[in-house]
C-alpha cells in the first residue's frame, strides 16, 4: 500500500505512537546486557528507566472471540524492561528479552507529530543497532512472532464530557435517554480481523488524563497486531506498513466527519 494515499490530517490528535516487535525470549540475555546495549545507543538516548515487563501477547486468529482478552498472554518471562530515552523524553526505545518497541510521544504538548514516514526509518535504525549488538555478544538473532503498530489519540476540545462517545465515534449513538442523563464516563473496546487474517485491529476508548497539563481527556487508542512473513527487516517493515494502513483507515472510519474538520483532514 502506498502510504501517501492514506487519509492525512493537518492537526491529528495523536499524542503517542509505537512500532514494536515481539520475539522468542533471548535465553542468554541478562540484566548486564541492558547496560551494554545502552552504551551502544547512549549518544542518542542519554537517559534510562526501569519498568515492569510487558506480557507476551500472540494474536490467535483461529480462537473464538473472548471478551476482555487481547491475544494470549504469558507473564512469567521476561523479568525486566528498560526504557532508553532521548534528552527531551519524546523518543524512546523499550527493550526486554522478548520485546523491542520504539515510541514517539508528546511531552510538553506542543510537539508536532513527525509522521509515520519519519518514524519507520528510526525504528529500522535502532532495530539494526540491536541486531548488531546481539551479534557482537553472541546472543542470537530474534525470531519475531508479532509486530505491533499503536497510535494513542487524546480528544479534549472535541468532547465536552467524558461520556460523550457519540460526539466523535461514528457508530455510537447518544447514551442518554428519557430518564438517563448523559453518562459521566464511558469506555469502549472493539476489535476487527484484518484482511486475509493478517492480524487484528484493536480500538479502545477510555477516559484518561493528559500528561502535560493533567487535563481529563477521552483517549482513543488503535493497535494493529499480527505476524510478519519472517524475521527479516524487510518483512517487519512491510507488516508495519499494513498495520499503519489499518490504524489510519480505522481511525478515519471510526471517527465522525465533523471531527475530521476539526483535525483539518487534507484532500
Amino acid at each position: 500500500m502506498d502510504q501517501s494515499l492514506l487519509p492525512k490530517f493537518k492537526k491529528p490528535p495523536v499524542v503517542e505512537t509505537a512500532l514494536g516487535v515481539q520475539f522468542a525470549p533471548l535465553k542468554s540475555f541478562s540484566i548486564p546486557h541492558f547496560g551494554l546495549f545502552w552504551n551502544a545507543v547512549r549518544t542518542d538516548y542519554p537517559n534510562q528507566e526501569m519498568k515492569p515487563p510487558l506480557g507476551n501477547v500472540v494474536e490467535d486468529l483461529a480462537a473464538p472471540v473472548i471478551p476482555e482478552q487481547i491475544g494470549i498472554q504469558f507473564t512469567a518471562e521476561p523479568e525486566a524492561r528498560c526504557w532508553f530515552l532521548n534528552a527531551s523524553g519524546g523518543e524512546l526505545i523499550q527493550l526486554q528479552r522478548d520485546r523491542f518497541v520504539r515510541n514517539w510521544r508528546k511531552v510538553t504538548g506542543s510537539e508536532d507529530y513527525p509522521s509515520y514516514d519519519a518514524l519507520k526509518p528510526r525504528f529500522e535504525r535502532d532495530w539494526t543497532r540491536l541486531l548488531e549488538f546481539l551479534d557482537r555478544e553472541a546472543l542470537g538473532r530474534p525470531q519475531v512472532n508479532q509486530c505491533e503498530v499503536t497510535y494513542i489519540n487524546h480528544l479534549s476540545a472535541e468532547v465536552d464530557k467524558l461520556g460523550s462517545l457519540h460526539r466523535f465515534a461514528r457508530s455510537v449513538s447518544a447514551l442518554a435517554g428519557d430518564f438517563l442523563p448523559e453518562p459521566e464516563t464511558a469506555q469502549l473496546q472493539v476489535r476487527y480481523l484484518m484482511g486475509d487474517k493478517r492480524g487484528r485491529l484493536h480500538v479502545g476508548v477510555q477516559p484518561g488524563v493528559r500528561r502535560d497539563d493533567r487535563r481529563p481527556v477521552m483517549q482513543l487508542g488503535l493497535t494493529a497486531r499480527g505476524t510478519p512473513a519472517s524475521s527479516r527487516i524487510e518483512d517487519i517493515l512491510a507488516w508495519f506498513d499494513l498495520g499503519h494502513e489499518w490504524v489510519v483507515r480505522g481511525f478515519t472510519d471510526f471517527t465522525r466527519s465533523e471531527m475530521h474538520a476539526i483535525w483539518e483532514r487534507l484532500p
